[in-house]
């Protein structure tokens, strides 16, 4: 019988080989899971193409008309088990549709993705979508909070018509400060009802509990570095709520709440917190930082006056608690989409 070696694992030769063999493995299941994937898509992709041609055919009127779906489901279902309920038949026959031969859909997604992205009837708020998974790496519960939020239209918003063009076919492109603002925020992942209005500490408190989908929310380059950042200016002690440093605009962002509608002095106030932390806190390869006022509730004009003549890194945005009406900015953009650009 062989003798066993026994081998130290201490050893960095051997380390070094276990550690190689881990990597190796690792890279194959995943691998293995996008080959899985891509051939997933392309099969669902090829029946669907085969369902529509049936349609285009006629034989679907002649034979099954509408219940084609239907059919196709219970007879599948019964020859190859799970994996063709109607719902799945239909998205199937969509993504034929939506994503032909010159467009096939892109293998970096999921079908799960795919299924989410082809609830959206209009292609430029879907494309802005299917970019944005590609490059922010969204889960499936992450598109659907995105979605469900408007994303796409809050950040269209005050965007005239080539913009929002752009916007769907690149994504969102971050080069300059105003490229990560939203109007208004959105935090319903508190679950804080409207008329519970909590204070400004509380807010922040929940804020911080809630921090991966704070993140989420606030969008890509987002670093947490921390809350009531103290300074001190003439041994006199000031405290900003939030602090976070854009990885992509190499910034520090400032960011104060109000559960009330902002004032002058607030905003007097930001201005003080920039000018401390581009003095104090900014090393030679950061840039200006940015503060960013969230507002329950805004007056455009006094925020005009009192901003008057101020560092253009400043801004006042609105939060709310509760879901957008996504119906009413839907029609904004199409009013956007429909004027001249400016």
């Amino acid at each position: 019988m062989e003798e066993h070696i026994s081998i130290n694992q201490r050893q960095p030769e051997y380390r070094y080989l276990l550690g190689k063999i881990s990597d190796t493995y690792v890279s194959g299941q995943v691998k293995a899971t996008q080959a899985v994937n891509i051939q997933l898509l392309e099969t669902y992709w090829q029946i669907g193409q085969h369902i529509v041609e049936f349609e285009q055919g006629g034989n679907a009127r002649a034979e099954y008309g509408k219940a084609l779906i239907s059919n196709l489901a219970k007879d599948l279902s019964l020859l190859h088990g799970k994996g063709f309920s109607r719902s799945n038949i239909v998205y199937m026959r969509l993504l034929y549709l939506k994503y032909p031969i010159s467009q096939k859909p892109s293998h970096q997604l999921s079908w799960s993705h795919f299924v989410e992205l082809l609830k959206i009837e209009d292609e430029l708020e879907r494309k802005f979508y299917e970019n944005q998974i590609i490059a922010e790496k969204w889960s499936v519960p992450q598109l659907k909070r995105q979605k469900n939020t408007a994303l796409f239209q809050r950040l269209a918003l005050n965007k005239n018509k080539e913009e929002i063009l752009r916007l769907s076919a690149q994504g969102q492109e971050i080069g300059k400060p105003v490229d990560i603002l939203k109007d208004p925020y959105v935090f319903e992942f508190l679950k804080i009802p409207e008329e519970q209005l909590p204070s400004e500490l509380e807010l922040e408190n929940h804020l911080c509990n809630n921090l991966q989908q704070f993140l989420l929310e606030l969008g890509k380059g987002f670093t947490y570095v921390g809350r009531q950042y103290r300074m001190t200016i003439n041994n006199k002690h000031y405290r900003v709520d939030l602090v976070f440093y854009h990885r992509i605009l190499r910034c520090f962002v400032l960011f104060d709440l109000k559960i009330n509608e902002v004032q002058h002095d607030d905003i007097g106030q930001m201005n003080m917190y920039l000018g401390y932390f581009a003095s104090e806190e900014n090393i030679e390869s950061d840039n200006p930082p940015i503060g960013i006022i969230l507002t329950k509730d805004k007056d455009e004009l006094l925020v005009e006056y009192a901003t008057y003549g101020m560092s253009s890194q400043l801004f006042v945005n609105r939060y709310q608690l509760y879901l957008p009406d996504k119906t009413d900015l839907i029609n904004l953009i199409n009013h956007a989409m429909q004027s001249k650009d400016e």
